[in-house]
This record gives structure tokens, C-alpha cells and sequence, in this order.
């Protein structure tokens, strides 16, 4: 069983990427291009809204009831 990791810290990044920061105190970037193609992410793509990125509940939100699950932030983000 995986261990879920919770996201402390979250950095939006202008090319629609994001820098987080596990509890692990790992620091990984996540791209998040792919996902402003599809509902609820669409809201975010080409406004000011993405870089209103913050940490909520162990995870990343955005002002609207936009969340992405911690999971996929790990699994799908890259070690820097």
C-alpha cells in the first residue's frame, strides 16, 4: 500500500506548471497543461485565476471549488 503524501507548499508557475513541496519535504514539478483541456481545469486555462494556486486540506485548490487529488500530483509530477 502507498503511503499519500500530503502537499505543504504549492509555487504556480507561469508555463501552467506547478512547483510543489510534499510533507516528504520533496519538491516536485507538475505539469498541468493537459488538464486545462478538461472540465473542471478549463476555468484556469489563459486567466489570472491559476496563479491563485494554494494549499488546502493536503492538496491544491483554486478559488471556485477547483481541487486536483494529491495522488495525481505525485504520480504524474517529476522530482526536481
Amino acid at each position: 500500500m502507498e503511503i499519500l503524501l500530503d502537499v505543504i507548499s504549492v509555487d504556480p508557475q507561469k508555463d501552467n506548471t506547478l512547483l510543489l513541496v510534499f510533507e516528504n519535504h520533496e519538491k516536485r514539478l507538475f505539469d498541468m497543461n493537459p488538464y486545462l483541456e478538461k472540465k473542471p481545469f478549463i476555468k484556469l486555462k489563459h486567466t489570472p485565476l491559476f496563479m491563485k494556486a494554494t494549499v488546502a486540506y493536503g492538496t491544491v485548490v483554486w478559488p471556485g471549488n477547483i481541487d486536483i487529488a494529491p495522488e495525481t500530483l505525485w504520480d504524474y509530477s517529476k522530482h526536481v
